[in-house]
């Protein structure tokens, strides 16, 4: 928050003297207002005031029964509130493909359904993220779907090879191809808010629930390569050299995105996370004249539908500061520099979500103790820290380190700073 709306008192986001979405995203574009600090839904506000810490007092938390001023727990979950930078009791934690192969539940429902087959059954995607959920005590529950899922209706249909991962058969090579692709389809993808719904209902206001999508830069190299790659040779090329065609593309994925998106909080996600995996290829430069501005719209109009927005990529360090220039509530942080310096090139006015290398999960519980407490310490008691991973649980996971890295977080407090 800046120090002029301070100075003024609570801070909000939502102006109820501009009508319409256009008028106030006209104020976002004077910073007339600061974007991050979002309204969980269209038909309800939530304000800030300056907080010194991220964690509340015992006076603010005990309230004699009374409902307590804007900053009551009650208003949001833990995990909306910290994406929010609104004070919280304890650092709310959630994990990176916390419903994964390293969880024996998991593995038995994959006994008899690929990866496809669940994301398209609403019940088996939503019992999929429940139990992982549960299963881990964590204070969001993401949905059960893939970063690909949106390409089938735009008419490239993809597949998942044993040992090769998700391959597109049809790749866009071409103004023609792009061209070629659909926009009017994302209805199609209805079955991801219905899981949500069922998630939904079934968390009631105890969990966060998480939508997500990939971003349009990562569907674009995907849609490109035809699957995996190490160095985009494809991408880069009609990024440099059909410098058209490549816009129409992003411009086409930011139109279905958001449709996507639309589905997915209307059927009860209290927060986007936008997954930009394959961003760390690009130079801060290629990033700027190429990915970000379709990342922006893309936040910008999630942001519109009032809820949080979480952007993660992987191998960001040099990308941060122009990541978090698109306006994102949340910065998701890998492992590879302190959270703290991560947080700097951010900026103290957007939440971080992060930053624990997965493969920590393999240490002896007193290395993990070590290291998930550096974070937090790192993280300081500053209001809009969200713990998790650098980047996905890892499938040989021992999933008892998983619980004790939440139970290790639960338990830090603001005092064990000095410890």
């Amino acid at each position: 928050m800046s120090s002029a709306s301070a100075a003024n008192g609570p801070h909000c986001t939502f102006d109820p003297a501009l009508p319409d979405t256009a008028a106030n995203e006209a104020k976002l574009r004077t910073g007339a207002f600061e974007p991050w600090n979002r309204s969980l839904s269209t038909s309800r506000q939530i304000c800030l005031r300056p907080v010194e810490s991220g964690y509340m007092d015992t006076a603010d938390k005990n309230t004699g029964g009374q409902e307590g001023p804007s900053d009551s727990l009650l208003d949001g979950t833990r995990f909306v509130r910290a994406c929010l930078r609104k004070p919280v009791d304890r650092t709310p934690v959630w994990f990176l493909r916390q419903a994964g192969r390293y969880m024996q539940e998991y593995r038995d429902v994959r006994k008899h359904h690929t990866l496809v087959e669940i994301c398209k059954q609403p019940e088996l995607a939503a019992e999929v993220t429940i139990t992982a959920a549960e299963k881990l005590g964590v204070d969001a529950a993401i949905i059960f779907a893939d970063l690909l899922l949106p390409l089938e209706p735009m008419g490239l249909p993809f597949e998942f090879q044993a040992g090769e991962g998700p391959v597109v058969h049809h790749p866009v090579r071409t103004a023609e191809d792009v061209k070629a692709l659909r926009t009017d389809r994302a209805d199609d993808l209805a079955y991801v808010a219905k899981a949500i719904e069922r998630v939904a209902a079934h968390f009631d206001d105890r969990l966060g629930v998480i939508g997500f999508c990939g971003s349009p830069y990562t569907l674009a190299s995907y849609m490109i390569e035809g699957g995996g790659s190490r160095n985009y040779v494809y991408t880069k090329q009609m990024m440099y050299g059909d410098t058209t065609a490549w816009r129409v593309l992003l411009d086409k994925l930011v139109v279905v995105l958001t449709e996507y998106c639309r589905l997915q909080v209307q059927a009860g996600a209290d927060v986007i996370q936008i997954f930009d995996s394959w961003v760390g290829s690009l130079s801060l430069t290629d990033y700027r004249d190429y990915a970000f501005e379709a990342s922006k719209r893309l936040v910008r109009a999630v942001q519109e539908m009032g809820v949080p927005v979480i952007y993660f990529g992987v191998e960001t360090a040099g990308l941060l500061a122009q990541m978090a220039a698109t306006g994102a509530d949340v910065i998701g942080l890998d492992w590879r520099q302190p959270l703290d310096v991560g947080w700097r090139e951010v900026g103290h006015s957007h939440a971080v979500q992060g930053n624990l290398d997965p493969i920590t999960l393999f240490a002896p519980l007193e290395v993990l103790e070590l290291r998930v407490n550096e974070i937090l310490r790192s993280a300081a008691g500053r209001p809009g820290h969200i713990f998790n991973l650098g980047h996905g649980i890892v499938p040989q996971t021992p999933v008892e380190n998983v619980q004790a890295v939440v139970r290790m977080v639960r338990e830090f407090r603001l005092e064990n700073l000095d410890a």
